[in-house]
């Protein structure tokens, strides 16, 4: 069995924010910005995703995780809606991310976030987990007949655009999720704040996960950081705690 935690969502970087925290622990998932130009959709079918027509978990569109000034900008943009938890499908044409390509059925697939306080709640920049997969299957698009990528990865935002599947075929991994897998409704706090060589601020694994997840062979900076896969000695705890995760 395997367990990989990728990193996913909204950030400085890709958004220019980070993902809204809420007093309860309850947060808002909110994808990143999609770089393809929004364009029409024929007659009949869905329109394509923006902050301005996705709701997120708790009903409120996605515009309005935005501060105030910037919300009627980001109306309509359009998002990049992966991982995506209605069909539980997530993909990836990166060369960093091509080993995901080597998830078996029933390995797990943890997703992290950057989150911070939202409204009058205050919470600095820290990474959560936001959810997870457990993995039915997962390989390159050449693994799979046109009519299963269609009927299993459909609603992935690398295969329901066809300008973006045309451009990302080549290379691109899909992974699909059993129905076990889930959006968490509490995000669960895995960063704490350590230094670079420069001894500038770092997001790195905390303590307490480190027990859980392992140290990455003193990998610990998950700020920004290429899928990590947990070593075998901590596998199967690392198991129990995800799927404990509510």
């Amino acid at each position: 069995m395997q367990v990989v935690l990728v990193r996913v969502g909204i950030d400085a970087g890709s958004g220019g924010m980070q993902g809204p925290l809420f007093r309860n622990g309850t947060f808002e998932f909110v994808p990143i910005p999609d770089k393809l130009p929004l364009k029409k959709k024929p007659r009949g079918e869905k329109p394509i995703p923006t902050y301005g027509n996705t709701a997120g978990a708790y009903g409120r569109k996605l515009m309005d995780c935005f501060p105030e000034p910037r919300q009627e900008k980001q109306k309509d943009q359009p998002i990049h809606q992966d991982p995506e938890f209605e069909t539980f499908t997530y993909g990836d044409p990166t060369t960093l991310k091509s080993g995901l390509k080597k998830l078996e059925p029933g390995d797990l697939l943890v997703f992290y976030a950057g989150l911070e306080g939202w409204g009058n709640f205050r919470s600095d920049p820290r990474l959560y987990i936001i959810g997870y997969f457990e993995v039915q299957t997962a390989g390159k698009v050449s693994a799979f007949t046109s009519r299963e990528i269609q009927a299993v990865f459909g609603e992935n935002a690398h295969v329901c655009d066809q300008r973006r599947f045309r451009k990302d075929k080549p290379a691109l991994v899909l992974v699909k999720g059993t129905k076990k897998s889930r959006l968490l409704k509490q995000a669960v706090l895995i960063s704490e704040v350590g230094e670079d060589c420069n001894g500038k601020p770092l997001k790195i694994l905390s303590e307490k996960m480190q027990k859980v997840f392992g140290k990455f062979d003193g990998h610990l900076s998950f700020q920004r950081s290429p899928p990590r896969w947990v070593d075998s000695t901590f596998v199967d705890q690392a198991a129990k705690f995800v799927r404990r995760l509510r």
